[in-house]
């Protein structure tokens, strides 16, 4: 990720230089999303960047009490970028908080735990640097309608991409007839394609506020693309998600379109994915290869492997964390559901990317989803393959066949672990194993998670019906 600014007075230069008016600082709460701040450029000084800004903490789902509500914005001044959507000159500024009871970054700030994360791979002598490659995959609608309540509850999204849009037939509307079909958008050119110019609009303004971007193309739902962004380390790469993120919904809705990152909005067609390239650094050696084993990994990937293989129902609270999660993860639709790992096969839940030489050899996680908040997802990932490098953890594998094509009974046969069907499953799952996260995640951090995942996804769920019940349940 390229930096603007390095140092607080590079900061007011570089603001001075581009006629900035407003500071925009931005932190993360434990669902993924962004909240902002912004102040007049001339309320800010030097101090107030070292000492931090002070806001309400009880006012963030899930955060502290009102009797303990003041907390701390910690700016990070080089994550420092010029907002590209705003009307007036505007930099925006991650920042960290700050827990003014306890003395220390806020045990429930997402960023803060993932910085705590990479101090803890130092510190037990692993590696010095860990890289997280996420690709992230989106729709693109031109419209979307949803409501719930006592009585009713529906939802409706458009493209005209969909081959729902086949008969369409309204005053002013040209039905251009080429279309992706169901499973079909993989590649297509244009006009099938019809997001091409849209997706570079994205491409250029990524690149505008510093990521590294190298291709985007149409994925293989309909209405469904990705833009592929260079791997970072593991805070610069989560960090990169949430302004990839920002980047491609704004640009969509100043086109007059909607963008979502939601897992699973359409049935019966793929579903959004995260995959997760990973590997681990010290004093600049991969340590994740060796040359002429299975995939050219090294023992230290292997039970990496064999770390979040064990802990991938713990880890997918945090990785699938929605109920849409699951949908997503269902047999039929590329879903990398079986817990195993395989070179250059799609259809495990861990692959290794094909031809890794000593720079480029890593694992590939491929159940994740954007649905969760990259911090916690990547820290969850690393902190359970640092558990199977300490355990000598052995993962469930090779395998190399078709696992699309097993069918349940096989897989049962076969004695093959599989993801969670359910956030509940999940969540259990955190619940009961988590002290692979204890190193960082806190006690209360990890109480306070698994409760609001229940509150906010699980139990709201569970108690309402929806219209498929209606059709195999009404006239019971």
């Amino acid at each position: 990720m390229a930096k603007f600014v390095e140092s607080i007075e590079e900061f007011f230069s570089y603001c001075s230089d581009n006629e900035v008016e407003f500071v925009d600082f931005r932190f993360t709460d434990i669902k993924g999303a962004w909240h902002h701040i912004t102040y007049s450029l001339k309320a800010i000084d030097a101090q107030i960047l070292e000492n931090g800004l002070p806001f309400d903490g009880s006012s963030i789902d899930a955060w502290q009490p009102i009797n303990k509500s003041d907390m701390i914005l910690k700016p990070d001044v080089p994550t420092a970028f010029l907002d590209p959507f705003t009307a007036d000159p505007t930099i925006v500024v991650f920042c960290d908080v700050y827990d003014i009871y306890k003395g220390d970054l806020y045990e429930k700030c997402p960023r803060s735990i993932s910085k705590k994360v990479l101090k803890y791979l130092e510190e037990s002598g692993v590696g010095d640097m860990a890289y997280f490659g996420p690709e992230n995959e989106f729709f693109i609608f031109d419209n979307v309608l949803f409501k719930d309540s006592i009585n009713e509850s529906r939802y409706m999204v458009h493209s005209d991409e969909g081959e729902w849009s086949d008969s369409t037939l309204e005053e002013d509307y040209i039905n251009i007839g080429h279309r992706p079909r169901t499973k079909g958008g993989y590649f297509p050119v244009m006009p099938t394609d019809s997001t091409v110019d849209l997706r570079a609009e994205m491409v250029q303004i990524m690149e505008e506020i510093g990521l590294d971007v190298v291709l985007h193309h149409h994925e293989v739902a309909q209405a469904q693309a990705e833009i592929g962004v260079k791997f970072s380390t593991l805070v610069e790469a989560a960090d990169n998600v949430q302004k990839y993120k920002y980047v491609v919904k704004m640009v969509a809705h100043l086109n007059g379109k909607t963008a979502t990152f939601m897992p699973k909005p359409l049935y019966g067609d793929n579903g959004n994915g995260m995959h997760v390239h990973q590997s681990i650094w010290k004093d600049g050696k991969n340590l994740f290869f060796k040359e002429g084993e299975y995939g050219n990994l090294s023992d230290m990937a292997r039970w990496y492997m064999g770390g979040v293989l064990k802990h991938a129902h713990a880890i997918a609270a945090f990785t699938n964390a929605t109920t849409n999660s699951y949908k997503r993860l269902i047999p039929g639709f590329e879903a990398p559901s079986i817990l195993t790992y395989s070179s250059q096969n799609r259809s495990a839940s861990i692959r290794i990317p094909y031809g890794g030489g000593e720079k480029s050899t890593r694992i590939e996680t491929r159940f994740p989803d954007s649905s969760s908040c990259p911090y916690l997802a990547f820290s969850a990932l690393l902190l359970a393959g640092l558990d199977g490098i300490k355990n000598h953890y052995e993962p469930t594998g090779p395998m190399d066949i078709d696992l699309f094509e097993l069918s349940l009974d096989e897989i049962r046969q076969k004695g093959i672990k599989q993801m969670p069907h359910t956030l509940r499953e999940a969540v259990e799952g955190l619940i009961a194993d988590n002290d692979f996260l204890k190193p960082v995640m806190s006690e209360e951090f990890i109480d306070t998670y698994q409760h609001y995942k229940f509150e906010t996804q699980i139990w709201p769920d569970e108690g309402r019906p929806t219209a498929y019940e209606f059709i195999s349940t009404y006239s019971c």
